[in-house]
């Protein structure tokens, strides 16, 4: 397991001169994370949904 990626990137925005943010997936948990960067910052938290509860994805998962 140590070549194969365990997250995958489910959703992009924003680009170089804009604060990015990135949805990826954990492919073992399918638990959903919020991934957000400006300039040498940068932030990770798990998404929730309404509840406070994760949002975890129907595995398996296929890259874009």
């Amino acid at each position: 397991m140590a070549d194969e990626k365990r997250f995958v990137v489910i959703y992009k925005q924003g680009g170089f001169a804009n604060p990015g943010v990135k949805i990826l997936v954990d492919k073992v948990t399918g638990v959903n994370y919020v991934w957000t960067e400006s300039g040498y910052a940068g932030g990770l938290t798990p998404l929730l949904d309404r509840d406070g509860k994760p949002i975890i994805s129907t595995l398996p998962l296929e890259e874009e």
